[in-house]
């Protein structure tokens, strides 16, 4: 899985409070709703979130399940049924967009065909009225941020994807915005300049200590940029979390299943076990042990031991189950093991390359893993 920083390193490089670099930003959702006539459910239903000044915050979900929808309700575009949206403690639900002081990044690039890159660059700043030398002075500073001063006397056909997806960051930031909205910015963009432009985003983001709101499909990006990142599902926050919370610790087993793949065990509770129909038998922890009643156990692939037979005993308070191995895909510095279990689920183990493979396709294994690396969920 991509990573760039962590959020703890992320942390340590910024300056010592973000609050106090960016000052403003602070953005607070409460009892959000939008519904359309005629549409089957609420496209955002009673979403409550509160986003820190300075922090990285990333909308994820699958289509349609209200994350763009929440992000241009905070832009203004589009007037909620019920809830408020107050930015640095006050309420801009009668504020019109281009009054909140958000920049806003879209996929579509929306560039001006026939102004160079710094004209592009230059033009919310000339829309405020803002005097030449001023307006050279922060354009010259957004350009280096953006990395793109020697491409400045070209036009949008000039560039490239990236360069121009560039161009509208720079042109997001460079009337210093309280925070920037950007809906899935690189959607349109092959995976090595993806890749490029999160490493892009992720330094702009410490070095102006801005709010940034980002929303995406795709998980890896943002368990990669994210402080914390918001699970939509549905209209509504599934869980909130920073992107080792809810990898390590779904709330949920839509969440468990969207954020990576997972060996998913379903079963009764009983006491401190979780008995499931196949009759393996999982140890709960202290912790996990809850009421008697449906639940399954979520194991990240990472996490898991294959043993090659029943001769191979599992290490002291592991659980164990037992799988067939249905395929083993080389995915770079890892072979990623496909799984069918004995209730038909599949599910995987990864093993870095180098290591020794316990059995090939259509031989059983025995998978192992630790209680404490299990999540449990009810729902």
């Amino acid at each position: 899985m991509t990573a760039f920083m962590s959020a703890e390193a992320r942390d340590a490089a910024r300056p010592a409070s973000a609050d106090d670099a960016a000052g403003t930003g602070r953005i607070e959702i409460s009892g959000v709703t939008k519904t359309y006539p005629r549409a089957g459910r609420d496209a955002v239903r009673d979403v409550s979130l509160s986003i820190g000044a300075g922090e990285f915050m990333t909308f994820l979900g699958p289509s349609g399940s209200g994350k763009t929808t929440m992000l241009s309700i905070i832009a203004g575009f589009i007037t909620p049924t019920a809830g408020s949206i107050a930015i640095d403690g006050a309420d801009v639900g009668r504020v019109k967009p281009h009054r909140r002081n958000l920049g806003v990044v879209f996929q579509q690039y929306a560039l001006f065909p026939h102004m160079t890159v710094r004209e592009n660059v230059a033009y919310p700043l000339r829309q405020r009225k803002l005097a030449k030398a001023e307006i050279d002075r922060r354009v010259n500073e957004v350009l280096e941020l953006v990395r793109l001063p020697a491409l400045a006397e070209r036009k949008p056909a000039q560039l490239s994807g990236g360069e121009q997806q560039r161009v509208a960051l720079a042109r997001a930031v460079v009337y210093t915005p309280r925070a920037l909205l950007l809906d899935e910015p690189l959607g349109a963009l092959d995976k090595k300049l993806r890749d490029s432009l999160q490493r892009e985003i992720a330094r702009m983001h410490r070095e102006l200590a801005m709010t940034f709101i980002f929303v995406t499909h795709d998980q890896e990006e943002a368990l990669a940029l994210s402080d914390r990142v918001a699970v939509f599902n549905e209209g509504g926050l599934e869980q909130v979390g920073t992107p080792t919370e809810l990898y390590d610790h779904p709330c949920s087993r839509f969440v468990a299943e969207f954020l990576g793949e997972s060996n998913i065990f379903s079963g009764t509770v009983d006491g401190g076990r979780l008995s499931c129909d196949d009759g393996v038998t999982i140890r709960l922890t202290d912790e996990q042990a809850r009421e008697p009643g449906q639940a399954s156990v979520v194991i990240r692939p990472e996490r898991v031991e294959l043993l090659a037979s029943d001769d191979d005993p599992a290490p002291d308070g592991r659980c164990r189950a037992r799988a067939t191995i249905t395929d083993i895909l080389y995915v770079g510095n890892r072979y990623r093991i496909g799984l069918r279990f004995a209730d038909g689920t599949v599910g995987s183990a990864m093993r870095v390359v180098g290591s020794a493979l316990p059995a090939m396709p259509g031989e059983t294994v025995d998978v192992a893993w630790s209680p404490e690396h299990q999540a449990l969920v009810t729902r």
